[in-house]
């Protein structure tokens, strides 16, 4: 089902979120629905508050594949990189972020088994915007720079 994503400025993104202690069917339709909503939204990646959870679940979808973290945590950071950011709860804007080039993580999947994860390049970069979420902080909280996307 798709979901509706929050808007910059409803207090939900703002919230530090809980970890999911309860791995079950309602999980499942969460993550179903946000696979369902960042494809049609065309976004590499969707937190579960920005749909209105507060819940340390993200997924991310990538050239490297489609990702389901669930409590996920970066346990390392490597390098830098500088570039442009959205953000599917930012409309019409993109901002400038400073970002590590490689993170290692751990999470859990859907059925509650610990998983690795490394990830160079954009897929850093996502991984982080996306886990910035769960600690109710925004790209643009980051940005060195904002501006406005032209209209299509």
């Amino acid at each position: 089902m798709l979901r509706f994503v929050l808007q910059n400025g409803d207090p939900v993104l703002r919230n530090k979120c809980e970890e999911v202690k309860t791995f079950n069917k309602e999980l499942f339709a969460l993550l179903d629905d946000m696979k369902e909503t960042v494809r049609a939204e065309r976004g590499a990646g969707l937190a579960a508050p920005q749909i209105g959870v507060s819940l340390r679940v993200v997924v991310i979808d990538v050239d490297e594949g489609y990702f389901e973290l669930i409590n996920p945590v970066i346990v390392s950071v490597k390098g830098e990189q500088v570039g442009p950011e959205g953000c599917l709860s930012v409309k019409g804007k993109q901002g400038t972020v400073r970002r590590p080039d490689k993170v290692k993580a751990e999470y859990r999947d859907r059925h509650g088994k610990k998983h690795k994860l490394t990830a160079e390049g954009f897929f850093a970069r996502a991984v982080c915007h996306e886990l910035d979420h769960l600690d109710g902080i925004l790209y643009i909280d980051k940005a060195d720079e904002l501006y406005d996307l032209a209209e299509d």
